[in-house]
């Protein structure tokens, strides 16, 4: 099984971690990011890798920031889902008067595929690094993609209310996992990747920090999750939330874990495009307690995380990476395997307020 160091835990590395929900107030992740902008002096930098940006004022602010002297990149998929969800953000960000040449649009070439299919790789990270007032990567589920400016009704009922709804922003301050990061979010803006960038050593490199492992997508060996999951005791407990849960063969994994004896348990998004009924009738007949997050108000759970109990150790996972095929195979993704057990501590905590959450529904 491929873990995690087992070097002492240190509570000088934990991670800053935030989640939003209805429990929070509307914004909370996107004020943590525009609070930790303000904070970059003159001379200081900000890195950024995301998905969805549709954020105006969060995108001023990186503005300000680069006028005051930061040194700013920002890399940003230029063919998300909803192709021009984006547009306005860029149309801001682009030109002398926004960030110039430190915005970098980033369409991935897509995969020679049969003729009825179409294989588009995306940029799905997010990744937020600052180097003030200690040096920070944000890593987890949360895109900037509100925009409580002006929003779009049509666009919101497809992504969903990604500021109120359930997400996690992870502030990783191990300095060997910052740098890594950042020279990872550099590469990107330096060196947009190509079609054949799967097969590189740069595309499979891992970031090994005191408790934590970094892992990027694509890549040509065997997922680093499924991997590790496959590698776990008989008597082991895990409780995975999902916001996307399609593909076949990571459902496979689980209720092979679940025949295994491992007592397995779900949280997933309501929504069937993201977690389909075939999907959860499959989990269920194999014996997994399977939920889904149905909030009163209809708030996207984006939630992805793993937590892993094994005999007297903890594990926790967490980044961007969906339980999907594009996910898996095609999108470049970020996951963290910590055995931090703060984290898998502050984690647990937040399962047990899913859990409790009025709605969710159970079979």
């Amino acid at each position: 099984m491929h873990t995690p160091p087992d070097s002492p835990f240190s509570a000088e590395f934990s991670p800053e971690i935030h989640f939003g929900g209805p429990d929070q107030m509307p914004g909370h992740l996107r004020n943590v990011l525009e609070a930790h902008i303000a904070a970059v002096p003159a001379g200081g930098t900000i890195d950024w890798v995301t998905y969805y940006f549709r954020d105006l004022r969060l995108a001023d602010a990186l503005i300000q920031a680069k006028k005051r002297g930061v040194r700013v990149t920002l890399c940003l998929e230029g063919r998300p889902r909803i192709p021009h969800a984006n547009d306005a953000v860029i149309t801001g960000l682009s030109g002398p008067d926004g960030l110039d040449d430190a915005l970098r649009i980033i369409t991935l070439p897509g995969i020679p595929s049969p003729s009825n299919k179409s294989w588009k790789p995306q940029l799905h990270e997010k990744l937020y690094c600052f180097s003030h007032p200690q040096p920070v990567a944000f890593i987890g589920s949360f895109n900037p993609s509100g925009n409580m400016l002006q929003e779009d009704p049509a666009i919101l009922q497809e992504i969903g209310d990604q500021d109120r709804g359930y997400n996690a922003l992870f502030g990783l301050i191990d300095p060997v996992l910052v740098d890594g990061l950042v020279k990872h979010a550099r590469q990107l803006y330096q060196s947009p990747p190509g079609l054949w960038y799967r097969f590189s050593a740069r595309a499979s490199h891992d970031i090994q920090g005191t408790d934590t492992i970094i892992h990027f997508w694509p890549r040509l060996s065997s997922h680093p999750v499924i991997q590790f999951l496959r590698g776990i005791s008989s008597n082991a407990r895990v409780r995975i939330a999902a916001s996307h849960i399609r593909t076949k063969s990571a459902v496979d994994v689980m209720i092979n874990l679940a025949q295994r004896g491992v007592t397995l348990e779900i949280f997933a998004e309501s929504t069937h495009r993201r977690v389909t009924p075939e999907v959860e009738q499959r989990l269920a007949s194999a014996g997994i307690r399977f939920r889904r997050i149905l909030n009163s108000e209809k708030l996207p759970m984006h939630l992805k995380f793993v937590l892993i109990e094994d005999g007297n150790r903890v594990w926790s996972i967490f980044g961007s990476f969906n339980w999907t095929q594009p996910s898996f195979w095609l999108n470049h993704e970020i996951a963290a395997i910590s055995s931090n057990p703060l984290v898998f501590q502050i984690l647990a905590e937040r399962w047990n307020i899913l859990r409790n959450e009025s709605g969710i529904a159970a079979r």
